[in-house]
């Protein structure tokens, strides 16, 4: 089997590609590994001599990047060089995530590899950079755009509005941001189909279908039983630090990447996956 090691092991991704991978895949967490850190990246290389490097250690606080850019940018442009340099010169292939927040986000029919990019937001900014960074040093890489991740473990959307829904009569989710919700289990299955089968480049891979975060918020009330009502509000409510994309429907053109499976069934598996990990 081959050899992986995977970046960023404590997170959503991290996890789902530990889990998937058992014994053959290293994932050592932020604390054992930190991509900022140069030296901290080629003795992980070194020490497991990997064969796959799946790069999701990453600053995904999108808002906290409007308060500290360069921590931002050190985490997911320095950390991105960092990684593909020592993928590179260890001999390992490298898969790179990155986002739909590189996009403007004001395009409503949604974003192909091709589409322009312009990001607007640190946090977005810093994404381009990290995937640029990461070509820049080991042009074989993948680059994997996705979207609205989630998963049973971590801090996501889901696990938020369950919380929420089990303790509120009454939830208030922006219904004009629109995307693709993600189940970390279908991407991270995805992520290894690909480069089973696929050349290196750039990819975008998201839950099929799309849905606001209001009717994504319904679903899970819907699929999880809660009785909590759903209002929805216009994101201009929340006055948050950084601008969100409008649309963040993410597309492929390329006819042989794989596509992952509706988003309301991502939803089911990790509603299946709570409930088993609450019955053991």
């Amino acid at each position: 089997m081959t050899r992986v090691l995977v970046t960023g092991g404590g997170g959503q991704l991290g996890r789902e590609f530990a889990l998937l991978l058992g014994a053959d895949a290293a994932a050592p967490g932020h604390a054992e590994l930190d991509v900022a850190d140069e030296r901290s990246v080629a003795r992980a290389v070194t020490l497991h001599a990997p064969e796959l490097v799946l790069h999701c250690a990453a600053w995904t606080d999108v808002d906290g990047a409007e308060v500290d850019p360069e921590g931002a940018r050190r985490a997911n442009e320095e950390g991105s060089r960092n990684v593909a340099r020592a993928a590179r010169a260890g001999g390992a292939a490298l898969v790179g995530f990155s986002t739909d927040y590189v996009f403007a986000g004001d395009d409503p029919a949604g974003y192909d590899e091709r589409s322009p990019v312009g990001p607007r937001s640190v946090y977005g900014t810093t994404k381009l950079a990290g995937e640029r960074a990461l070509l820049a040093e080991h042009p074989e890489a993948f680059v994997v755009r996705t979207a609205w991740v989630f998963s049973p473990r971590g801090h996501n959307f889901l696990l938020t509005m369950l919380r929420l829904g089990a303790e509120r009569d009454e939830l208030r989710v922006v219904d004009d941001q629109v995307g693709c919700p993600t189940a970390a289990l279908h991407l991270a299955r995805a992520t290894l189909e690909l480069v089973e089968r696929c050349p290196p480049g750039t990819y975008h891979l998201a839950g099929g279908g799309s849905t606001s975060w209001h009717g994504f918020a319904g679903a899970i009330m819907e699929d999880a039983g809660l009785a909590a009502r759903v209002e929805a509000i216009p994101s201009s409510e929340l006055q948050r630090p950084a601008p969100r994309p409008a649309c963040s429907i993410l597309r492929t053109v390329h006819p042989d990447a794989p596509r992952l499976p509706h988003w309301r069934e991502g939803l089911r598996d990790c509603l299946a996956a709570l409930a088993n990990a609450e019955a053991t």
